[in-house]
């Protein structure tokens, strides 16, 4: 071997591996990358707009940690910021609790209080009528309430649910807080409690047994006239913007839209691979009941972590975040926010819901209010203005000419003469 050629070798090599003379040309190996759902993870193509909603959300959500919070002081309808600011590890803050609350004067109003002169918070007029315009809302939607929970428990492999897991969800699927009271314990034909913690679907109901996929396949087969063998099993698909196409992609989605399955209201006594038809049949029945679960929520959004106590229930034992990642046309999952959030993308067009409700409407009042920031309005205005006149008013006078603490003086004028020798 020439010289020149044991040059190039030796200095082509790691330096670590001249560990002796007989390891000069073993062969390197290289490592195949994995790909993972971690890795499926990073490298997915971002959504700016499911991002900047999931960014507005994290602040309205700890808005209304900081009211739970406070409404949970009975002892005043403020409190003051030095009690507050102990509240800073229980929030997640990494500012000081003062200069958050003055970033949202719509919010909380902040002042002095008068007698303690102390700086207190209290939430201000305008977002309590708002929460409690939520309350009321989600009270008048009761039976649209009862008809997801319907949905859910007719979805279920046997009919049954943890009220555990309903309860993680609680919110999402726009039930009041007392949801075991006013609506399981109140509409008793349609529930039935076992025990404690789970809950029975008493019957059946067949005009609930129709996936919302399944209109929109009726509607694709008849406005745009396609037909039933392309729609019958397939999936609203929308790619985000910068999406990638691979070779061979399209003719493997092809398929997999023609895919026949077990649709999610079709019930059998165990939900195994071998019973649908197939791991790949199992897995589109995984994300058919997925798609579904997405549809009955108020917002078509819920965190991966709350989907994972309904696996065993709705019969979905597979890796959620992997299935999720895998089909990013239907599915897309943010990462802002301490935890990972999971959108249903047909539902959405620029940050909003395409069919808003009720219950998605008074929330998004309160959003609005949150997102309004230090922006002066005509209502923050005249609060201040009052505010102004208020600190400019020392006392009132009533009708008998009598002023506001006329009591006092005497008093300390008898204190003085009792004191004097």
């Amino acid at each position: 071997m020439s010289a020149t050629r044991t040059w190039v070798l030796i200095n082509n090599f790691p330096r670590h591996r001249f560990l002796s003379p007989f390891t000069l040309f073993i062969q390197r190996r290289w490592k195949k990358p994995t790909v993972s759902a971690r890795t499926r993870l990073e490298d997915r193509v971002r959504d700016p707009h499911f991002d900047k909603l999931m960014n507005q959300l994290k602040r309205l959500y700890l808005v209304l940690k900081i009211h739970h919070l406070m409404s949970t002081r009975k002892r005043a309808p403020f409190v003051s910021l030095t009690l507050m600011s102990r509240w800073r590890n229980i929030l997640g803050l990494n500012v000081p609790v003062g200069p958050f609350l003055h970033k949202y004067p719509h919010v909380f109003h902040v002042f002095v209080h008068p007698l303690r002169r102390n700086t207190c918070c209290r939430v201000t007029k305008k977002m309590k009528e708002l929460i409690l315009l939520e309350r009321v809302v989600v009270k008048q939607q009761e039976m649209e309430a009862v008809k997801r929970v319907k949905k859910l428990l007719m979805m279920s492999v046997s009919g049954t649910l943890r009220l555990h897991a309903l309860r993680m969800i609680r919110r999402e699927l726009g039930l009041p807080e007392d949801f075991r009271e006013s609506i399981l314990g109140k509409f008793s034909g349609d529930f039935k409690l076992i025990g404690l913690e789970v809950v029975e679907l008493v019957d059946c109901d067949a005009e609930l047994g129709l996936a919302e996929v399944e209109k929109w396949r009726e509607r694709e087969y008849i406005e745009k006239w396609l037909s039933e063998f392309e729609t019958q099993f397939a999936f609203p698909i929308s790619f985000p913007t910068g999406f990638k196409i691979e070779r061979g992609f399209r003719e493997r989605l092809k398929n997999w839209q023609r895919l026949s399955y077990t649709k999610p209201f079709e019930r059998k006594e165990v939900v195994r691979v071998r019973t649908c038809g197939g791991i790949e049949r199992y897995e589109k029945r995984a994300v058919a009941v997925l798609h579904e679960l997405l549809s009955l929520t108020v917002e078509k959004m819920v965190e991966v972590d709350q989907l994972v106590h309904f696996r065993r229930d709705l019969g979905i034992e597979v890796n959620l975040r992997e299935l999720l990642l895998r089909h990013p046309g239907i599915f897309y999952i943010s990462t802002k926010g301490k935890t990972l959030t999971v959108f249903l993308r047909e539902a959405y067009v620029k940050g909003g819901l395409i069919e808003p409700n009720p219950v998605y409407e008074a929330r998004r009042n309160i959003l609005d209010l949150v997102l309004l920031g230090c922006r002066k309005t005509r209502q923050l205005l005249a609060g201040d203005e009052a505010k102004e006149e208020s600190n400019v008013v020392v006392c009132e006078m009533n009708e008998e000419g009598e002023k506001q603490g006329d009591w006092v003086v005497p008093f300390l004028e008898n204190f003085e003469e009792s004191r004097s020798p």
